[in-house]
């Protein structure tokens, strides 16, 4: 299993000793919502693996723990990074819930731009956005402003794509490609940037896209 589970004698080195961020789940055997829950907290533990922790602690089992937290029902979820308690939700929680309560401390890949960020910078003409999904998905539905260069067609069209007015930041459907791609180039020695979660996360953080008539 991914999730870890932690005692009372066990917390101060697995949670407040770790290098690493620590999702704390404190919940209990009798507890229905965490047993919803546990499939979920298990899917952000392989997510995060080797950056991040994801425990759980029983607070039957860790009473004075719990009464220490402040932890009155369950299951509470708290999130320690060197070795402070950062922010808690109590709740059955879903995945994506869970890993917005840890992306904030999780380490971000080189270039990575969040959508909040992107808008500024391209409102600001410091950016330029670039999607890099085939022209026909580019033609239906594309960020505000973006041109097309398909990711096939970027390696060969560099020096067109420092052209743009603002620097380039590369999106596609889901973000995972143009992750890929800007790690290819840091690697030969070209930094360029990307937009985390692509498409998706640009409207999840409640932006729109634009569709040509």
């Amino acid at each position: 299993m991914a999730v870890q589970q932690v005692t009372e004698q066990q917390f101060v080195s697995e949670v407040l000793q770790s290098e690493l961020p620590v999702l704390v789940e404190f919940g209990a055997e009798w507890c229905a919502p965490c047993k919803t829950t546990a499939p979920e907290m298990e899917a952000v533990a392989q997510e995060v693996a080797g950056k991040a922790k994801v425990v759980s602690v029983d607070i039957d089992k860790s009473p004075i723990l719990a009464r220490e937290l402040g932890v009155q029902s369950v299951p509470t979820f708290v999130v320690f990074h060197q070795g402070r308690p950062l922010t808690g939700k109590v709740g059955a929680l879903k995945r994506t819930a869970l890993r917005e309560m840890l992306d904030p401390v999780l380490p971000r890949p080189a270039g990575a731009i969040k959508p909040e960020e992107a808008a500024e910078l391209v409102t600001s003409g410091h950016a330029s956005l670039v999607d890099t999904r085939e022209p026909v998905v580019y033609e239906r539905a594309h960020l505000p402003g973006a041109v097309s260069f398909p990711l096939s067609e970027i390696e060969s069209r560099l020096a067109e794509l420092h052209m743009l007015p603002g620097a380039p930041v590369l999106y596609c459907r889901a973000g995972d490609q143009t992750k890929d791609l800007a790690e290819r180039l840091a690697a030969s020695g070209i930094e360029v940037s990307f937009l985390e979660g692509g498409v998706l996360g640009w409207e999840a953080a409640g932006f729109e896209l634009e569709r040509p008539d």
